[in-house]
């Protein structure tokens, strides 16, 4: 499947979005909190606290809604001020109870209106990154469709970052990306060849830890199995690390990417 293949896979209007995950792999024990305690509700940025297995998590995800009306009031996945001050709000409370956190990642970026401007949408941003990397608790991220630009990374600081087969991680979109390089949008395939977004590409690159088969419905049960055990394990190794040695390895990780072998 070529790069843009990839692409219009990532943005398919029947993918599974992060409520479907959070449904089939914690299904009752989830439970929704809301606000960022400043402004509002931002409902791009589906968060609160489940059970993984014994072990309760704080669970974080990037919702783009699953038919129009879900679309438009989940702002199509693009998070404001408000969603990114929501999911930090929960990572320093999971930080205090030492809950691990996952991450779903699944927008084309962060909403670049004006009221999401004036409310410091930069700064956010910004203050994610920072605070993500120092949180003293592990973190997981999985970006599950699209991962696009610093609104993906807001939620993709972590310990390890994980992609579907058919999801994209990329610093700009690739229509984007042909209209500055080319002024000509059309060149959207050419561009998604040159930016190395897919999954396969950035495992290579070193950029992420794992490619993780996708599911195509609710009924992906053993997929979904798979994963959850998958995290657990992943935590079960991280939590084993003092907290020095979880920000260290955190902090390097970040600090390698791109370096030469």
């Amino acid at each position: 499947m070529a790069a843009y293949d990839k692409v219009i896979a990532a943005r398919a209007a029947d993918k599974l979005t992060s409520v479907d995950y959070i449904a089939n792999m914690f299904g009752d024990s989830f439970i929704e909190l809301h606000g960022d305690r400043r402004y509002s509700d931002d409902k791009a940025i589906v968060a609160g606290v489940a059970m993984l297995y014994d072990t309760p998590i704080t669970v974080i995800g990037l919702e783009k809604g699953r038919n129009t009306k879900e679309r438009m009031e989940r702002n199509f996945g693009q998070a404001q001020p408000e969603g990114y001050r929501k999911a930090l709000r929960l990572m320093k409370q999971a930080e205090k109870f030492n809950r691990p956190v996952l991450c779903f990642v699944d927008t084309s970026g962060a909403y670049p209106g004006i009221g999401a401007e004036e409310r410091g949408q930069g700064q956010a941003i910004a203050e994610n990154l920072m605070e993500m990397m120092t949180l003293k608790t592990p973190i997981l991220s999985i970006v599950i469709g699209e991962g696009g630009s610093g609104g993906a990374l807001a939620l993709a600081v972590a310990d390890e970052v994980w992609m579907m087969e058919n999801s994209v991680y990329s610093v700009i979109s690739p229509e984007g990306c042909a209209s500055i390089l080319w002024k000509d949008s059309t060149k959207a395939p050419e561009a998604a060849e040159a930016l190395k977004l897919t999954a396969q590409d950035l495992f290579k690159l070193g950029v992420i830890e794992r490619i993780i088969r996708q599911p195509k419905t609710d009924d992906d049960k053993a997929i979904f199995e798979s994963l959850k055990r998958l995290i657990s394990r992943t935590f079960e190794k991280n939590s084993a690390l003092s907290v020095e040695e979880l920000m260290s390895a955190r902090y390097e990780r970040f600090r390698k990417i791109g370096r030469p072998e």
